[in-house]
């Protein structure tokens, strides 16, 4: 691996982050927002630069203080790095922007919360961190950082509901990093080794090796709220400022599928079993179901699309029993690999823009309703069109129609569904379909239903309804370039070999 092109970017895109959050803590309230807003165009903007490297070079590395590993620290971009890197810089830049006009428009101070700019800048140093890591105390320092993070971010606000959702999320998160770091104690404990490549070529299946797996992979669960581990979601979620539950809905959950993926196709084939991925898939179906069904019961609207997040994450847990192939069945002739790969990555990205722009455009009624009841949608597209049409678009995607990205996984993932075989998800993956549009259509009939007594609104920055619709257009522009995403997945790394590594038992690659 180290013969791969040097890069500095990958250093950059942590460091910097990491600079400026520390440095923003020296500022005043008004300091403090705008480095973090020149933070992360800065951030984006390296981000960007990274991606474009990648494409012309492949996979690039950084060596940290020159020491290789095993015993120094080495930062990995492949392609599917760069596009998590690339995802989080777009949206996170669009939340930033929110954020500002938000924090600022709240009654109590003129800045709103000044915490939440350095919280969130060492937030995204954390995430790029983790898509960067390529050994397994790195991934658990970098999901450590995000977690901390996370839990200030959603008790904020310091209301009784956030303090309490937030404790739970903290006992959450504690208990699913003991689990992480326990599993990977007793892999170092077999191996001597941490590193990602390393331990693809000389991990052996036996007992520890099974119940490291068994240990980690409901670890990561419990931080990426899969089902049955997702009790602690909603209600951290749907209690936090707008700009909080957007970032803590569209990215930070997606830290813990991303390493899950990793170990999964790159550390764990020699104990991969074809029931295994079967179990995962059961989680995500029931996830899928459960959390659309609690989405459509809900009567708030911040309730609603909290509960919608547990089932997109289902979604993401489908693609597990697709990667894990059946006995005799090698990488060559499992034609279903490209569309499950493909329908993984649209479903982050897809949900990550739809699911900011839903919760930045709960964020925008509150402000101007004062709360976010259902039961006062009524003729809201006639006093707020282009919310009510953020959410609209938003909706679509989420539900998975045409031309949206959230289409674009649904289909690849029934795609692979069909070509492997394992037609009984489908139901799931239409099922929660119907479940989405029941509760998107109820939103958009009661927004456009005529109201007996009009609630007086109060004015609402314009350029926050802007950002909201911007992402909500996200989710159907990602579309455009699926091509060429598609094309540029499959030079990753993890792509190819790291599918052989679950078929031939933990062949890291050719590096």
């Amino acid at each position: 691996m180290t013969d791969l092109p040097t890069s500095p970017f990958p250093a950059l895109l942590v460091g910097l982050p990491f600079l400026l959050a520390t440095l923003s803590l020296f500022f005043s309230s008004k300091g403090k927002a705008v480095v973090g807003l020149i933070g992360s165009f800065l951030t984006a903007l390296l981000a960007i630069v990274a991606f474009v490297e990648v494409t012309q070079q492949g996979t690039v590395i950084h060596i940290l203080g020159g020491w290789e590993p095993p015993l120094g620290i080495l930062l990995r971009m492949d392609s599917l790095a760069a596009v998590f890197i690339g995802m989080t810089a777009l949206v996170g830049v669009f939340i930033s922007l929110y954020a500002r006009g938000y924090f600022r428009a709240q009654e109590d101070s003129s800045e709103g919360f000044p915490l939440f700019w350095p919280l969130w800048l060492f937030l995204w140093a954390g995430l790029n961190g983790l898509f960067l890591s390529n050994d397994l105390f790195n991934l658990f320092v970098t999901i450590e950082v995000i977690g901390i993070c996370a839990v200030a971010l959603a008790v904020l606000s310091g209301k009784k509901a956030a303090l309490f959702a937030g404790l739970r999320y903290l006992l959450a998160a504690i208990t699913g990093s003991m689990a992480y770091l326990f599993g990977v104690a007793l892999i170092y404990g077999s191996t001597g080794t941490l590193d990602l490549a390393l331990l693809g070529q000389v991990l052996e299946p036996g007992p520890t090796t099974t119940f490291a797996l068994l240990v980690i992979t409901p670890g990561l669960m419990i931080k990426m709220a899969g089902f049955p581990f997702h009790f602690w979601l909603p209600p951290a979620h749907s209690s936090a400022p707008a700009p909080v539950s957007a970032l803590l809905s569209a990215l930070v959950v997606k830290g813990a599928f991303y390493i899950l993926l990793r170990l999964w196709t790159e550390v764990f084939g020699v104990s991969l079993t074809f029931a295994a991925g079967q179990l995962i898939g059961v989680a995500g179906a029931v996830a899928v179901i459960w959390g659309s069904w609690q989405a459509f019961m809900q009567t708030s609207l911040k309730l609603i699309v909290a509960h919608s997040s547990v089932a997109q994450l289902g979604y993401l847990l489908l693609v597990f029993p697709l990667l894990v192939l059946a006995p005799g069945v090698t990488a060559d002739s499992a034609d279903w690999l490209s569309p499950a790969w493909t329908a993984g990555v649209y479903q982050v990205i897809a949900h990550a823009f739809a699911k900011a722009s839903f919760f930045l455009s709960a964020g925008i009624i509150i402000m101007a309703m004062g709360h976010d009841r259902i039961e006062s949608f009524r003729d809201l597209a006639a006093r707020m069109p282009m919310t009510v049409m953020a959410i609209g678009l938003a909706g679509v995607s989420l539900i998975g129609l045409p031309p949206s990205g959230g289409f674009m996984a649904k289909w690849n993932l029934l795609q692979g569904i069909f070509l492997s075989g394992q037609w009984w998800w489908a139901p799931a993956v239409l099922g929660g379909s119907l479940l989405t549009a029941s509760y998107v259509f109820m939103l958009m009939r009661l927004a456009f239903a005529p109201a007996r007594k009009k609630e007086p609104l109060r004015p609402v920055p314009f350029r926050l309804q802007v950002f909201a619709l911007l992402l909500a257009l996200g989710s159907f522009l990602i579309i455009l370039p699926a091509e060429s995403l598609i094309q540029f997945l499959e030079s990753s790394q993890i792509f190819g070999s790291g599918i052989e590594s679950i078929v031939e038992g933990g062949v890291y690659g050719n590096d």
